[in-house]
């Protein structure tokens, strides 16, 4: 009796080929962002000098809700339009109750409101209202405005990380610097302040600055 030599396999159709690399297609995203963490935290390099393709163009023009029931001086804290916060540099931070590193950043960002150089707003990122009021009633509230984004779409066009994240604008509504992660102390002195004092001794009618004179 003769044994059969079995036949060779069928060659996996393209289709499938095609499949596995969409598949694949996160994963390699995801590795490449951990390979850009890794080598800024290995390097001695800060993290929250992640690079931003927003920077240098101008903020998305996103109009948000306000956080409902949240007051001031007796009057609702309005809500978030990125288009009104021309005239002066701007603080964009985007937040949230359940975020154990905003907790950290926010008596800094407390301080940040009395400096009347810039406005200082927040985008409430994936929370709930009352959740979000007892975390401002807790620690207070630094923020000239409040735009709520539950479902993270406005998150979407600012290219948002995670939170928090700090945005940067100069007067005419352009992007010039992102910290990704926590304010500390040490971004606020080194990078945020000389930052401001650029922007606020440009001529209003000035380019914006370029992304590498702001690092």
């Amino acid at each position: 009796m003769t044994s059969q030599i079995p036949s060779p396999a069928a060659p996996r159709p393209a289709r499938s080929r095609s499949r596995l690399w969409v598949m694949a297609v996160p994963l390699v995203v995801f590795l490449a962002l951990a390979g850009l963490f890794f080598s800024q935290l290995v390097g001695g390099g800060d993290p929250s000098r992640l690079p931003s393709a927003l920077v240098g163009r101008a903020a998305p023009d996103v109009i948000l809700p306000p956080l409902q029931g949240l007051m001031a001086h007796g009057q609702p804290v309005p809500g978030l339009d990125v288009a009104a916060l021309k005239g002066k540099p701007a603080l964009v931070n985007i937040w949230a109750s359940w975020c154990a590193p905003c907790r950290q950043e926010h008596p800094l960002l407390m301080e940040l409101a009395k400096d009347p150089r810039i406005t200082l707003v927040g985008l409430n990122y994936k929370d709930t209202p009352e959740n979000a009021r007892r975390f401002l009633g807790q620690y207070g509230l630094p923020y000239a405005a409040v735009g709520v984004d539950p479902r993270g779409r406005a998150a979407i066009d600012w290219g948002v990380y995670g939170v928090p994240e700090t945005f940067v604008l100069d007067r005419e509504g352009r992007i010039v610097h992102k910290f990704v992660g926590p304010l500390t102390p040490e971004a606020v002195q080194g990078t945020l302040m000389p930052l401001l004092d650029k922007l606020e001794g440009a001529p209003r009618d000035a380019a914006a600055v370029a992304p590498e004179t702001v690092r």
